[in-house]
């Protein structure tokens, strides 16, 4: 908590200063207000021409002095020409702010000596009490604000701190209207976002070691067969069959690690030819292109749209009894691509959840075993990469249509 520390020695400082200040200012106005010679002066004259109207008479001289003192508040001391002292009235003199003299007839004849402010006993005890009880209590407010100020922002460090620990489950708790419980939220809402994708990071891990195991012991166990001399041309589709198989799944994890590292190289591209390039490679026939726009320039990542495409239509031939046609539509500001099949169609439901990491198919092909179930999510993931959308429906003469959007 060195912040609040600071902020508390600061304000207190700022206090103390401000009071200093204050002071001397106050002090310097009741100067000028009263200590100017010519109103000193005055007031002299003033007072030595009222004492020589009774300094003859002692009784009423002391009688003048005391009205003075007991009117104004003032120390009044009386003095002869040699200054001696004649008597005097109110507190005792601490100090001459005011020296008259008189005169009797022309001559000198005594002087009176005045405190205008006098100090009575206690008065700057009780002062600096006052003051000391002000200034803690100012200190105090302080010390309140300070900690409210500094103690979100040492949550913050915490969490950040335990945050760059591998601690993923630390959370910030900032209450209170205000940015920096804004600043919590975001904070909050990127820990889960790391927490999460770690996690699916770490399961696709799992499942990417589990799915790259089986086919290698069968390219193992072919090797072996392909040795013995049993069949070796089948032998050689087979560990084609599987090399393909692990080519296709490396293929979809640099495609995600692309992504994640933001390593897309956007070129302008015809939607028409991304289409034929993309049924080229499935080995698929170009009558099923089906092309319903003449705007189909748009800007993206010629790999990523390739290994979209073929996952739409490696999807159709597993899940949906092969694809019937690839259509490219416009959408107002989007172009669409879209892979329609024969197959059964989408369970009521599920349209949404196809497009989920690690969820395969329900519905008929060869198997749910095939296939990691990243292939749609790959393509919702380049879809938005490429400011569009994945969506799935049924079609209404029977079989499904998925396909993505790109911002064109």
């Amino acid at each position: 908590m060195r912040l609040q520390r600071r902020l508390f020695l600061w304000f207190g400082a700022s206090i103390f200063v401000t009071g200093l200040v204050v002071s001397l200012v106050f002090a310097g106005l009741g100067k000028l207000d009263g200590g100017g010679p010519p109103r000193v002066q005055g007031a002299a004259d003033l007072l030595a021409w009222q004492a020589a109207q009774v300094w003859s008479r002692p009784a009423d001289r002391a009688a003048w002095a005391a009205h003075l003192a007991e009117g104004l508040g003032w120390s009044v001391q009386l003095e002869d020409a040699e200054h001696r002292p004649l008597g005097g009235a109110g507190p005792p003199l601490r100090r001459t702010q005011l020296l008259a003299p008189v005169k009797v007839d022309g001559s000198p004849a005594g002087w009176v000596r005045v405190d205008a402010s006098p100090t009575r006993p206690g008065g700057l005890w009780q002062l600096a009490l006052v003051l000391l009880i002000l200034f803690g209590m100012l200190w105090g407010a302080s010390g309140r604000i300070a900690h409210r100020i500094a103690w979100p922002l040492a949550e913050l460090s915490r969490v950040a701190r335990a945050l760059g620990e591998g601690r993923l489950s630390a959370r910030a708790d900032v209450r209170g209207p205000g940015e920096v419980r804004e600043l919590a939220s975001v904070m909050n809402e990127m820990a889960d976002r790391i927490e999460r994708q770690l996690g699916d990071q770490r399961e696709l891990l799992a499942a990417v070691s589990h799915e790259l195991r089986t086919p290698l012991s069968r390219v193992r166990l072919l090797v072996e067969l392909g040795r013995s001399g049993a069949a070796v041309e089948k032998t050689l589709d087979e560990v084609e069959n599987e090399v393909v198989e692990m080519d296709r799944l490396v293929g979809e994890l640099l495609a995600g690690a692309r992504m994640d590292f933001s390593a897309m190289a956007r070129v302008t591209l015809d939607g028409r030819d991304v289409a034929m390039r993309a049924l080229e490679r499935a080995g698929l026939a170009p009558g099923l292109l089906a092309v319903e726009t003449e705007e189909r320039t748009f800007q993206g990542d010629p790999t990523l749209l390739g290994r979209a495409l073929a996952n739409l239509l490696e999807n159709a031939g597993r899940h949906g009894g092969g694809a019937v046609a690839l259509r490219l539509t416009r959408e107002r500001s989007a172009l669409a691509f879209s892979v329609e099949d024969a197959g059964p169609g989408i369970p009521p439901g599920e349209e949404a959840k196809l497009f989920q990491p690690f969820r395969r198919g329900s519905r008929s092909g060869d198997g749910d075993g095939a296939g990691l179930g990243l292939g749609l999510a790959l393509v919702r993931r380049i879809a938005e990469a490429h400011g569009g959308r994945a969506f799935a429906e049924n079609r209404p003469g029977g079989g499904a249509r998925i396909g993505f959007s790109v911002a064109a």
